[in-house]
């Protein structure tokens, strides 16, 4: 991301700044949105791939939550490095600025991801993933009592149904799915999922103020920090094996920057129901990516309906009227 984002203009010796970014166009706003949600998606096959490298084994959450700690601290310098090669000033921020980001990398990254990997490690992958997609539900409820120009409408509720039911179809199997409720795992996934989208709005917020670019970049890797030291002290650790598994750390790094940033960019030129319901996308893509790499089936229904209900879920909230 670069500062041509914000266009500006002389006149007669006055400067006027346009605040017309290219990212309030719609259609270029969902293009980046889908590419967001592509890029999260490519993490889950990417993730299992690199447990495997570095040896976690399955009911090791602390090595889990260590891998997680490193990926975010690379991701949040990266970001960094990239504002510092822009010009910006990453450090020239007041202590209440630098609080908030703090908070938000605590919160975002943190705490919402122990809460996700302690309810994986206690649900299905099936149910886990079902429960994670209701944070686009909550953004978008969230979104209602907090923002005056985004309000619920028919529409928003009509696409958020149809973009859940696309979620449910690419989970589904050959059995029918347990209803069993569990507060260690279900719960945990679902208050995951609150805590991202209620950073997200905090995030949206500190944005108007602080360079997404950096206030991405501090959050992720303070954040990381946090999962790391944690991750440490609870008998974590970290082997690396040759040149694939600096390979694997280095893109789930830079997908989580990029990725990041450019979803902070959205959600500071848009309002957050128009945006949040891309969230859809993230299982689907998931999904279909961990077929092409795992090596799994992919001719199957289940895969196309999914994609139908989710992007016509996605038109439809994106309808103006309703």
């Amino acid at each position: 991301m670069s500062d041509s984002e914000t266009t500006v203009y002389f006149c007669k010796g006055s400067r006027v700044e346009s605040n017309v970014s290219l990212f309030t166009h719609k259609k270029f706003a969902w293009m980046c949105a889908a590419f967001c949600c592509l890029l999260w998606g490519s993490a889950y096959p990417a993730i299992k791939n690199g447990y495997e490298i570095f040896a976690i084994a399955i009911d090791d959450l602390p090595g889990k939550i260590v891998f997680a700690g490193y990926r975010f601290v690379i991701a949040g310098l990266l970001l960094l490095a990239f504002a510092v090669v822009q010009g910006k000033p990453i450090g020239r921020l007041s202590r209440g600025q630098f609080s908030q980001l703090v908070a938000l990398g605590v919160t975002q990254t943190a705490l919402q991801y122990i809460f996700f990997y302690i309810g994986l490690a206690y649900t299905t992958g099936v149910k886990g993933s079902i429960m994670n997609a209701t944070g686009t539900f909550f953004s978008v409820l969230l979104a209602h009592f907090i923002y005056h120009n985004d309000r619920l409408s028919m529409n928003k509720i009509v696409g958020c149904v149809l973009g859940f039911a696309g979620v449910m179809v690419v989970n589904f199997n050959s059995q029918l799915m347990d209803f069993s409720f569990s507060w260690m795992g279900d719960g945990f996934v679902v208050l995951a999922a609150f805590i991202l989208s209620a950073a997200s709005l905090y995030g949206k917020r500190i944005s108007q103020t602080v360079d997404p670019t950096i206030m991405t970049g501090w959050q992720l890797a303070t954040g990381g920090v946090v999962l790391t030291i944690g991750g440490y002290l609870a008998g974590g650790a970290l082997a690396f094996h040759g040149w694939e598994s600096v390979a694997i750390l280095g893109y789930l790094a830079l997908l989580s920057s990029v990725a990041f940033a450019l979803w902070s960019l959205l959600l500071k030129y848009n309002r957050v129901g128009m945006i949040a319901p891309f969230n859809f996308l993230i299982p689907v893509s998931g999904a279909v990516l961990s077929a092409i790499f795992l090596q799994e089936s992919i001719l199957e229904w289940r895969y196309a309906l999914a994609l139908v209900l989710v992007c016509f879920g996605i038109w439809r909230v994106n309808v103006t009227r309703g």
